[in-house]
């Protein structure tokens, strides 16, 4: 006896559903999966990677957002970055996917290391917008950064430490990575805590 195959939802469904669930959620085009908790490490960069986004980007024509704003990505999946940048106007403040994504940023967490090294690399770089897609650890200062100049080619990783800068053409700014880790301290040695 053949067992029946399961149905994948759709992201209509996902948001419906998703607005009366309890916890936090992502869609990878098929169900809902439940987002790890965080730590206050996770809390404090996401922070940091908000406020030094938004004072660099000023009025000018992108806006940082994040880390409930949605972006639609590969085979119909929706994912929640803790930080991205668009640089057009969004169609509604009531809407629930970010369109024309140029950046998105991850901290990770001891459980998002696979998803966010190898899923979602593969599904950010399927969407044509974005340019730049940043990975922050959250147990040491570091960065693994992919960036492309156009959609037609494939990324390009860096690494860098505190003692470097992420620059941005993109959207014209650059941050010193130690910025990002501000009041962040890592194991039980507060001289190891970042900025």
């Amino acid at each position: 006896m053949n067992a029946p195959l399961r149905t994948g939802w759709t992201a209509e469904q996902f948001f419906a559903w998703e607005g009366h669930a309890s916890g936090r959620y992502e869609f990878d085009g098929f169900a809902p999966v439940a987002m790890t908790g965080g730590s206050i490490n996770h809390s404090r960069i996401t922070g940091n990677v908000l406020a030094a986004l938004r004072t660099r980007l000023g009025g000018g024509p992108c806006e940082a957002l994040g880390p409930d704003a949605g972006l639609a990505t590969a085979a119909g999946a929706i994912r929640y970055p803790d930080a991205l940048v668009t640089c057009s106007p969004q169609p509604s403040g009531a809407a629930r996917t970010v369109t024309n994504v140029v950046m998105g940023f991850e901290v990770l967490s001891a459980a998002s290391g696979r998803t966010d090294r190898i899923v979602k690399v593969r599904e950010y770089a399927a969407v044509p917008s974005i340019r730049r897609y940043v990975i922050l650890e959250s147990r040491s200062a570091g960065l693994l950064v992919f960036d492309r100049a156009d959609a037609a080619e494939t990324w390009r990783a860096t690494t860098l430490t505190a003692e470097d800068v992420l620059r941005m053409p993109e959207i014209g700014v650059a941050i010193p990575v130690a910025e990002f880790y501000s009041r962040v301290q890592f194991g039980d040695d507060p001289a190891t805590a970042g900025g």
